[in-house]
């Protein structure tokens, strides 16, 4: 009998839970943004331990500056788009570890990039944007809430255990855990399409060209040895991707021209 009336709660939590992105998607929300966001905080400290114990952030005082500059001024047009965020404890660590191309955010802004990406890919500063963007985008689409609620939701065994259990405590700890396997995981084609649009708007009225997408994701592709960078790994690639990059350039490319002088959120 528990056990029905626990799968009753999950239906009607299926059912009842939705919420709509930026772009006005509906999305799948049995985990709320606001507990999204308090499990990344325990998971974001637990992915950078090891680095942190090893020296491994932030030691490039110079490549630190260009990020943060970078980061900045995308984070005020984040800001724009949704006031509330201006709340977030947002966060950018530099990963020092050469061997990995990747970069990630979590819910509430807390993001990180690799040595890896910036040595490998050789990106501008423009192309650098499209990439922080794009991850700021993950965040202000509430991308990481959806991929826990999607992984909660296909897992019935284990959010059966969750909704019947009474220790807070191990709730915590699943759901720090499905933050973190929230950023390991691909995302869905439909959240990268979402991301990349939304990617490419801030970089754009950040004042950062938005036909660096394009060139960008030719670079990703391109890497020697002919293995896909991790970035690409949970990033995944419709054989068309860069065609729309450069379609949505076009179309932000107003936003570029007009740009002035560009506000940077200091965090």
């Amino acid at each position: 009998m528990k056990v029905q009336i626990t799968l009753t709660i999950i239906l009607l939590l299926l059912l009842s839970a939705c919420a709509t992105s930026p772009t006005g998607r509906k999305q799948l929300m049995i985990v709320s943004e606001e507990q999204a966001i308090s499990s990344s905080k325990t998971a974001y400290v637990e992915m950078l331990k090891p680095y942190d114990e090893k020296g491994q952030l932030d030691n490039d005082p110079k490549l630190a500056a260009r990020v943060r500059l970078i980061t900045g001024r995308l984070i005020a047009q984040a800001v724009e788009m949704r006031p509330e965020t201006r709340e977030w404890e947002w966060s950018m660590k530099i990963i020092d570890d050469s061997e990995t191309a990747n970069a990630w955010a979590m819910a509430g802004g807390k993001m990180a990039i690799y040595t890896g990406l910036i040595e490998q890919v050789k990106p501008t500063d423009d192309e650098l944007a499209q990439v922080l963007a794009h991850e700021i985008s993950h965040a202000l689409a509430k991308h990481t809430a959806e991929k826990m609620s999607v992984a909660m939701a296909s897992q019935v065994g284990v959010v059966a255990v969750g909704v019947a259990s009474d220790s807070s405590q191990l709730a915590l700890a699943g759901a720090a855990l499905a933050a973190k396997l929230a950023v390991e995981l691909p995302n869905s084609r439909t959240a990268e399409a979402e991301a990349d649009r939304i990617g490419i708007e801030l970089a754009a009225k950040a004042g950062y060209d938005p036909r660096a997408a394009a060139t960008l994701w030719e670079k990703m592709g391109s890497l020697s040895g002919g293995r896909p960078p991790q970035f690409l790994s949970t990033h995944p690639s419709p054989e068309n991707r860069q065609q729309v990059l450069r379609d949505l350039a076009e179309e932000m490319m107003p936003y570029y021209t007009a740009k002035g002088t560009r506000p940077s959120f200091y965090y």
